[in-house]
């Protein structure tokens, strides 16, 4: 494959990198250097037309000085190399690391939030002025808890007819029985559908391991797989909610105020816009229970480690939801 790219060099050797959940990925190094292999596997992102859609907005967002790592092109000028069906994009290689925001002080989760708010004010630039196309007004239906309550009971059922049961079970079942009861308690509280249709383009996934840093500053914005029109400010709770929850499942209040007033500052957002993000995405992790189902549905466990920070999170942001409004809109 590598022959495609003559400025890539001959092959050395091919690592196989183990993180990342959507997607394969590898080190490949060569005699002019390292490069990362990715092969899109996610059939809801992976077509072609939709990888050359993220190639061109990194390359456009580079130029604005973003900090992404955009695809090699090949010989012929395309950067996407579809075999067998199966499509592959070579990029450069980043040295750094992921950092969660437990590794960041308060001054670079503020550049964090000034980051993000970057990206969706230069995606703007590069993309256009969007609107969701089809679905729901503001590309957005908020969780019915009848449905949810009937996923609970199914999870129910799968953590008990488990032959031997693990402290992970108990865990499950116990938090599938708060979850139950908090539901039923704050029904009322559903977020109605926005009036308006959802503009912005997001980057869609941004999390600590699709950021790397050299240091205290980030080098690099991987993974652009999700690129898509949603309200932007749900991504920016959404990443919050990732970056800064702690092991006990309550997110640092202090850090998430830094971040969030650096966010609007860059983006132009306002608190009104934040405040009704926070509600969506809150109602959207009580519904919410994607590792289980990975686990007890799909017999995957690689997200498994997550769930005991995850599921506290909904029961303390339930108990903390003004505080948490006030963090992201002060």
């Amino acid at each position: 494959m590598l022959r495609r790219y003559p400025d890539a060099g001959e092959p050395l050797a091919c690592e196989p990198i183990t993180q990342g959940l959507l997607n394969n990925g590898y080190r490949v190094s060569t005699t002019r250097g390292s490069f990362f292999l990715k092969h899109h596997l996610d059939a809801s992102t992976g077509d072609r037309a939709t990888i050359v859609r993220q190639h061109r907005a990194t390359r456009r967002l580079q130029s604005l000085g973003v900090p992404v790592a955009p695809p090699v092109e090949d010989a012929g000028g395309d950067t996407v190399a579809e075999i067998g069906g199966r499509c592959y994009a070579l990029h450069p290689w980043v040295d750094g690391l992921h950092r969660a925001g437990a590794e960041l002080t308060t001054s670079e989760s503020r550049r964090l939030g000034e980051l993000l708010g970057t990206v969706h004010t230069g995606l703007e630039r590069v993309i256009g002025a969007a609107t969701e196309p089809a679905g729901p007004p503001g590309g957005y239906l908020s969780p019915d808890p009848v449905d949810t309550f009937a996923l609970i009971d199914e999870l129910l059922a799968a953590t008990r007819e488990r032959c031997t049961r693990d402290s992970f079970d108990e865990l499950a079942e116990h938090r599938l029985l708060e979850r139950r009861a908090l539901l039923e308690r704050h029904a009322d509280r559903r977020p109605p559908t926005p009036d308006t249709p959802a503009t912005g383009w997001v980057h869609g996934d941004f999390h600590p391991l699709n950021v790397l840093y050299r240091g205290a500053e980030p080098v690099a914005i991987v993974d652009w797989d999700r690129l898509g029109v949603q309200p932007r400010a749900e991504e920016t709770v959404r990443a919050a909610a990732i970056f800064f929850v702690r092991p006990d499942g309550e997110l640092d209040l202090t850090k998430v105020r830094a971040y969030a007033g650096a966010y609007r500052r860059a983006a132009g957002a306002g608190a009104a816009e934040l405040a009704a993000a926070v509600h969506r995405v809150w109602w959207e992790r009580l519904n919410d229970f994607w590792i289980l189902r990975w686990r007890y549905c799909l017999h995957d466990r690689r997200a498994d480690p997550q769930f005991p920070a995850v599921s506290a999170l909904a029961v303390w942001w339930t108990r903390e939801y003004e505080a948490v409004c006030e963090a992201f809109t002060g």
